[in-house]
């Protein structure tokens, strides 16, 4: 049952405080809760040529329930070995952690990494405060279950952008934050993207501020195809609800029956791609973005790329955005890396 909650009036500017319980409140904007533009977004995506859906568009409540449980699966390494890597660290974590930190969580989601993180502040840091920022509603689920397994956590949400809700923790003042986002989220985007976002996310932190960044490393392709396209068609289902969302919300007429899940790597470009491949010559209307699009048989709508690192693409993004790497671990296998940082 969902948690009522109360308003209490505007933090700042353009967001209003909402008190689930004593220890957890989450702020929400006022109005524009979204910077994404469903119709607009498919209007240029789809409308153009290639034809694309950006990723952001997943994360409905059916697909972020979908995302979770890609976590879960044998072939879907990255989560499960990201969570290896904090529960080994945690108690150097703990110790470069010393004294008071703010962990401040860029796309929270389920949060379910995010208690290795506070297990290792709260050995070092007494009144541990948690800010999870996330677009989507789903943070008050996940960091919900954090308040209930950790009466002694104070929780402040933001739901909203990225940029905003940074912009909103720093008007807070208090303890210095540690900025974690995990999951090697970085990864879908473009490297024009992800250079920008490190220089918003560098500009945003205080002196004493650290950021924990997760990337996926580059490794043999068949590990990497293998975790995009798993035997239990779980991700094949994730792909396609971005059709069933686009209907629901736009008006289209996606046949989902007439598409199939497309993921492959380019070892060139060091990515995942992931795709819709049209099943057959077809064509849709989207009423609510005011388009309709005609597919070949064969021809794919491009919905995410996954970008794989290397330690000196690491070493090189983080000189370049202004950071300062403290601390870079990985796994036994090389897996997957955590880099920790201050500004240089």
């Amino acid at each position: 049952m969902k948690t009522r909650t109360s308003l209490l009036g505007k933090y700042g500017t353009g967001h209003v405080k909402c008190i689930v319980s004593e220890s957890f409140s989450y702020y929400r904007p006022t109005s524009g809760l979204r910077s994404d533009d469903l119709a607009g977004e498919v209007r240029r995506g789809l409308g153009g040529q290639p034809h694309s859906i950006h990723p952001r568009f997943f994360y409905d409540t059916a697909g972020s329930e979908l995302f979770e449980e890609i976590c879960r699966l044998p072939e879907y390494y990255q989560t499960r070995t990201e969570a290896e890597i904090l529960m080994v660290i945690r108690h150097e974590l703990a110790r470069l952690l010393h004294g008071r930190f703010r962990l401040v969580e860029l796309g929270s989601g389920s949060s379910t990494k995010t208690r290795h993180i506070i297990d290792a502040m709260m050995e070092s840091c007494s009144g541990v405060e948690y800010v999870p920022i996330d677009i989507s509603d789903s943070l008050e689920g996940g960091a919900g279950s954090l308040a209930a397994d950790y009466p002694e956590l104070t929780i402040t949400g933001v739901v909203d952008t990225y940029e905003r809700g940074l912009k909103l923790v720093r008007g807070m003042g208090g303890p210095p934050n540690l900025v974690a986002f995990l999951g090697s989220s970085l990864g879908n985007m473009s490297p024009d993207e992800s250079a920008s976002f490190l220089k918003m996310v560098r500009g945003s932190m205080g002196p004493r501020d650290l950021f924990l960044l997760g990337l996926d490393m580059v490794k043999d392709p068949g590990t990497l195809e293998a975790a995009y396209n798993d035997r239990r068609g779980v991700t094949a289902r994730f792909n396609m609800n971005v059709l069933a969302r686009i209907n629901r919300d736009l008006g289209a007429n996606f046949s989902l029956a007439d598409f199939a899940h497309y993921a492959i790597y380019n070892s060139q470009d060091r990515r995942i791609e992931m795709y819709l491949r049209s099943r057959k010559d077809q064509t849709v209307d989207i009423p609510g973005a005011g388009i309709s699009i005609a597919l070949k048989k064969d021809e794919l709508i491009h919905t995410e790329n996954s970008y794989k690192y290397t330690i000196s693409q690491i070493r090189t993004m983080a000189a370049e955005s202004g950071f300062r790497i403290g601390r870079l671990w990985r796994d036994a296998d090389g897996k997957f890396s955590l880099t920790l940082m201050s500004r240089a």
